[in-house]
């Protein structure tokens, strides 16, 4: 496991286009899957510590998010040839075990997460209802143990704000988790 950081948000940045399979058996695209409000779009795998220490909270912040128009999607785009806690199969148990508020899309090509720039788990991407990127920041400080109970959430109070503005916070720490596993 490699522990990575991810960069500083690049303030207007269009979010790319998908069109990726979720374990419930639909198709997804951006539009999809944007809210009146703004897009969360969420890099995560199964088996991530980082992703396990949070997966409550993701779920929490994703039905939160939901009742303030804001869209929810959670990518996992690591080859599951290399870790197969993150096969589809897999996935979709992770997805019922949780409840899954947002769908649960694979990246098998991993040409979504080349083009997000995504480079750990988890990675979060906030647009606004321009799908202009407003935050690429942590949930919470949350590491592979779970923060204390009633930390700051992060990234849901810069996702409100980004709801009510259009702009996200200029100042942003960034999420810290498990390198996005690549294909050779």
């Amino acid at each position: 496991m490699v522990r990575m950081e991810t960069p500083i948000c690049d303030f207007g940045w269009p979010a790319p286009d998908f069109d990726l399979p979720g374990v419930d058996g639909k198709r997804y695209t951006l539009n999809d899957v944007a809210g009146p409000n703004g897009l969360l779009v969420m890099f995560i795998c199964n088996h991530c510590p980082y992703v396990k220490a949070v997966i409550e909270r993701i779920v929490r912040d994703a039905n939160d998010l939901k009742t303030q128009g804001i869209g929810v999607i959670a990518i996992m785009s690591n080859d599951p040839a290399e870790y197969a806690e993150d096969s589809f199969d897999n996935m979709r148990r992770v997805a019922e075990r949780y409840r899954f508020p947002m769908p649960y899309v694979f990246d098998e090509s991993q040409a979504i997460a080349r083009a997000y720039g995504a480079v750990c788990t988890p990675d979060f991407f906030g647009f606004n209802n321009k799908l202009e990127l407003q935050y690429r920041g942590r949930l919470d400080e949350s590491r592979k143990e779970a923060a204390p109970a009633g930390a700051r959430r992060d990234l849901y109070e810069a996702m409100i704000q980004v709801a009510r503005t259009g702009q996200g916070p200029k100042d942003q720490i960034p999420s810290m988790g498990c390198s996005i596993k690549w294909r050779a």
